[in-house]
């Protein structure tokens, strides 16, 4: 089973690997997670990222799908593996045809998330996470209970919201996401990938949605 999870910032595509990966026994691979393992490491393709980074470029998509193929080899990955955050742009998505086709493990499901972009903003800009536990919470879809969850930790959880889930933030990540990741839309459905599923239900119910479009 080798998946892409295609979908705006906030769709659920992260929960929905989460539980795929107890669901199927495979590995969930986020380029991020690649680059800054490879940096910290010091390997070749990490140095080369890392030089690159230190010049303020963006880390070239040749270097990216270096990281992938490394990750694809993995003895975990061998059944079957989700990418998720990547490809974001048509020439990666290219690039990553070309190297799946090269070793022997082409895509079989690309899933995309659907979620309207003003639901959206709400989920994301509504996220709060207490400063004492962590524990992350939504002021629209999952306030605060009471009593607490972490009674005695934190009684009266200190809520603050992470930069990047401000209002005028989010607008221009989904702004991004359009223009550069909904042409993959139109990229997988043209080679027969592509599978919708409504990710505006329960978090059970879009697993189950995921589950037959992977079926």
């Amino acid at each position: 089973m080798r998946i892409v999870f295609l979908g705006a910032p906030g769709s659920g595509k992260g929960t929905q690997s989460q539980r795929l990966i107890e669901r199927h026994g495979i590995p969930q691979i986020s380029t991020g997670d690649l680059l800054r393992a490879h940096v910290r490491d010091g390997s070749e393709l990490g140095r080369r990222a890392k030089a690159v980074m230190d010049a303020g470029q963006l880390v070239d998509d040749a270097t990216i799908l270096g990281m992938v193929r490394e990750r694809l080899a993995a003895p975990d990955a061998s059944r079957g593996f989700i990418l998720d955050g990547f490809p974001r742009t048509i020439p990666q998505a290219e690039g990553l045809a070309a190297m799946l086709g090269e070793i022997g493990q082409p895509l079989d499901r690309v899933v995309l998330f659907e979620v309207d972009n003003g639901l959206l903003l709400k989920r994301i800009s509504g996220r709060r996470s207490c400063q004492d536990c962590g524990r992350v919470f939504n002021v629209h879809t999952a306030p605060v209970p009471v009593p607490p969850p972490c009674s005695g930790q934190c009684t009266t959880p200190r809520l603050v919201q992470r930069p990047d889930d401000s209002e005028d933030t989010v607008a221009k990540r989904l702004a991004v996401y359009e223009a550069q990741t909904s042409p993959l839309v139109g990229f997988y459905e043209a080679r027969g990938l592509l599978r919708r599923v409504d990710a505006d239900a329960s978090l059970e119910q879009v697993t189950e949605r995921v589950e037959a479009a992977l079926g």
